[in-house]
């Protein structure tokens, strides 16, 4: 179902770059971009008129950031926030596991994500890696871990949905324990289809964040892609006007009802009116 309400406040648009999700290691679900072809990917996004990536990496420390960087720099592409949630899936870690080893393993992991993010001013997402269950208390102390190790990079917990994980499900709780940890450079990831799921009121949650909103993933109410479910983007936009939000908003969506909608950002933006 296609937006029917305008955004009013038109001279904000600019401050919210578009972007998509690409994967540069590993596939997922939420790009309809090969990892194996990922520069080529780049230049699909850029045709397709987004000005910012999320990048979907794995592993930082087998990535070479020189290529990485001038391929970006060659299509004038900025890296909004880098995702973390693939090391979990695909190899275990957890930022709350009870298991010392597997802890450290994801806060190394964590922190060479942080020394990639540094490099390119981008945030550093703590989703799935943060565990799908686990204890609160080793995850706050992780957190806080990661943190200090990079004071100037920007840490973005995710709330996501009870049905993926039990810690962190409210934008409320993902505030608890940022406040609780008291570090500038960390702050909230806000998730429309996760939040779909599990907030009362949009406006209020995204209100609630204020100025520790640090990234925004755009998704409909079914997972598909925004303006294809019942999600009320409207509202969205209001409140990020209202607590002045100057990140990006990225695409984390299921390819649905057809990747060739994600291959406009005109198109994207007509169907939630942004534009």
């Amino acid at each position: 179902m296609e937006a029917r309400i305008r955004f009013s406040a038109a001279r904000f648009l600019t401050m919210w770059p578009l972007g998509l999700i690409t994967p540069v290691q590993d596939p997922t679900p939420f790009s309809i971009f090969s990892p194996e072809e990922w520069p080529g990917s780049l230049d699909r996004a850029q045709a397709a008129g987004y000005t910012v990536v999320e990048l979907a990496i794995t592993d930082p420390s087998k990535l070479n950031f020189h290529e990485l960087a001038e391929s970006l720099r060659a299509r004038n592409l900025k890296v909004a926030a880098f995702t973390t949630g693939q090391a979990a899936a695909k190899e275990g870690f957890s930022l709350s596991s009870p298991i010392k080893k597997v802890r450290e393993r994801a806060i190394t992991r964590i922190l060479d994500h942080a020394q990639l993010a540094q490099n390119l001013d981008a945030v550093v997402i703590i989703g799935l890696l943060r565990g799908r269950d686990g204890e609160l208390s080793l995850l706050r102390e992780s957190l806080e871990e990661c943190a200090k190790a990079y004071p100037l990079v920007r840490f973005a917990l995710e709330p996501l949905n009870h049905y993926e994980s039990t810690l962190i499900n409210k934008v409320s709780e993902a505030l608890e324990i940022v406040e609780q940890i008291g570090a500038q450079n960390l702050g909230v990831l806000f998730d429309t289809f996760h939040a779909n799921i599990e907030e009362h009121c949009i406006q209020k949650a995204v209100m609630a964040c204020g100025d520790r909103l640090f990234h925004v993933h755009l998704a409909d109410s079914n997972r598909w892609i925004p303006g294809f479910g019942h999600f009320p983007f409207p509202e969205l936009w209001e409140a990020l006007e209202k607590v002045r939000y100057r990140g990006a908003l990225v695409l984390e969506c299921l390819p649905r009802p057809s990747p060739e909608h994600l291959l406009s950002a005109a198109e994207v933006k007509r169907r939630v009116g942004l534009c």
